[in-house]
C-alpha cells in the first residue's frame, strides 16, 4: 500500500464506520476495569478477545492468578517470512471500581467522555478498527500482524512482563496504542521510571526528659531527602521526587521510624543504572540511625532513536491523510519502554486524541476516531 488512493479509502471507511467504533468504545468503557479488580479486567479482556475473533484473528485469553487477563492475538499469520508488527496497549485503568456511576460515558460537543476512554481504550477501538479496515479493503500487509494487551500496566506490568518482552523480541516493530501527545502528537521518547523506599530506623526517647537517648530518624530523613534532591538533573530531564513521607508517633517521643517514598524519572538507560547505584547506596549521616533501601529503576526510556524511523514513516503516511503529525516526548512510561530497550524500532502514541488522562474531565475526540483508525491502518501496510 502507499498511494493517495488506497489511503482514502481507507479513511472514508473508518468514517463510515465512526457509529459502529462508538458503540464499541461506549461498551469497552461501560466495563470498568481498574488494575485492582481482576474481575473487572477479565471481562474486558474476553469483551475485546471475541472482537478479534470477530475479525477472523486467533485471539488467546491469557490468565494469571492474581492479575486480571491478558489479550493475545493474530492476523495474517499466513504472511511468513518476516517478523510480526505488534500492536501493543493495556486493558487496565487507574479508576476504581464505581467510578462509571460518576463519570458515565456521555457524548458532549463532539466529544466522549468515561473512565478510561483516553487511557486508553479508545486506542485499542482504533487498534481494531484499523485491523477491520485491512481486511475489509482486502489490503494485505506484508507481515503477520500481533496485538497484545497487558492486564496491569498502570500498576508496573509484573504479570505477564515476560510475555510482553518476548512479543517484543519476536516483532520488528512495535505501535503503541496509548493515547496521542496534545494536538495529537505521537511519542517518540518516554522517560524510564523508577520507585524506590527509604526507611530509617532511628531510637525512640523522651523528647523532654532524654533527648540525647534517641535516634531521630525524621531528622535522619530529612538529610537522606536533601541528599537525594541533589541526584537530579532537571535541565535534561532527570529527576528525583520525594512524593509521600511519614514518620512519628507522638509530639513528646524522638522519633524512631521514619519512611519515604521516592519517585525517579530517567531519559536514558544510562542515567538509570547510575541513579538506582547511589540510591541503593545511600549512608545514614548519623551512625547509630539505621538504613533500609528497597526498590529499583522498573521501567527503561523510550530513547528518540527507537522511534525516529518509524516516525518518518508515520508523517509520511499522515499527510495522505490531510495529517501533520508532530512529535512529542513525555516523562510518563508505557509498555513500549521495554520493548524499545529491547532494541525493536517502537513509535508510541498512535491511540486516540483527548485530554484527561487520570483526570475527571478524561474525554477523547470523536471526530479523530477515524482517521487514528485509518493512520494505524496505512502505517501498518506500509511497514
Amino acid at each position: 500500500m502507499g498511494d493517495d488512493l488506497d489511503s482514502k479509502t481507507l479513511l472514508r471507511y473508518c468514517r463510515s464506520e465512526l457509529e459502529a467504533m462508538l458503540r464499541c468504545l461506549q461498551g469497552a468503557v461501560e466495563i470498568e476495569s481498574p488494575s485492582s479488580s481482576r474481575e473487572g479486567v477479565n471481562r474486558l479482556a474476553n469483551f475485546f478477545a471475541d472482537r478479534f475473533r470477530g475479525q477472523s484473528g486467533h485471539a488467546e485469553v491469557l490468565e494469571h492468578p492474581q492479575a486480571g487477563s491478558a489479550v493475545s492475538a493474530e492476523f495474517w499469520a499466513g504472511a511468513t517470512g518476516r517478523k510480526p508488527i505488534l500492536l501493543i496497549g493495556h486493558l487496565d485503568t487507574v479508576w476504581e471500581m464505581g467510578t462509571l456511576a460518576q463519570m458515565p460515558f456521555r457524548i458532549q460537543r463532539g466529544r466522549a467522555y468515561g473512565p478510561g476512554i483516553f487511557d486508553m481504550k479508545g486506542g485499542i477501538v482504533c487498534g481494531l478498527w484499523a485491523i477491520r479496515a485491512l481486511q475489509t479493503l482486502r489490503i494485505a500487509p506484508a507481515s503477520p500482524v500481533r496485538v497484545f494487551l497487558n492486564a496491569d500496566e498502570e500498576v508496573g506490568s509484573k504479570a505477564f512482563r515476560e510475555r510482553l518482552l518476548e512479543e517484543g523480541r519476536q516483532a520488528r516493530a512495535v505501535l503503541v496504542l496509548e493515547p496521542a501527545a496534545a494536538g495529537g502528537a505521537l511519542k517518540t521518547a518516554r522517560k524510564g521510571t523508577g520507585d524506590f523506599k527509604i526507611t530509617v530506623h532511628g531510637r525512640a526517647a523522651h523528647a523532654g526528659i532524654n533527648p540525647g537517648a534517641g535516634v531521630n530518624a525524621i531528622s535522619e530523613l530529612a538529610r537522606q531527602v536533601l541528599a537525594i534532591e541533589k541526584l537530579a538533573r532537571p535541565s535534561r530531564g532527570l529527576t528525583l521526587s520525594v512524593d509521600v513521607i511519614e514518620g512519628g508517633t507522638r509530639a513528646n517521643v524522638i522519633p524512631e521510624l521514619a519512611a519515604a517514598w521516592v519517585d525517579v524519572r530517567i531519559p536514558t538507560i544510562e542515567d538509570g543504572a547510575r541513579i538506582q547505584k547511589k540510591i541503593l547506596g545511600l549512608k545514614p549521616f548519623r551512625r547509630q540511625a539505621r538504613l533500609e533501601i528497597s526498590g529499583e529503576i522498573n521501567r527503561p526510556p523510550l530513547e528518540r532513536c527507537m522511534a525516529e524511523p518509524l516516525f518518518q514513516k508515520a508523517r509520511e503516511v499522515g499527510r495522505k491523510l490531510g495529517l501533520d503529525l508532530r512529535e512529542a516526548s513525555t516523562g510518563g512510561g508505557s509498555d513500549g519502554n521495554f520493548t524499545a530497550a529491547l532494541g525493536t524500532p517502537t513509535l508510541d502514541g498512535l491511540g486516540a486524541v483527548g485530554e484527561g488522562a487520570h483526570a475527571r474531565h478524561e474525554h477523547v475526540l470523536i471526530r479523530e476516531l477515524p482517521r487514528r483508525a485509518a493512520l494505524l491502518a496505512a502505517l501498518i501496510a506500509s511497514i
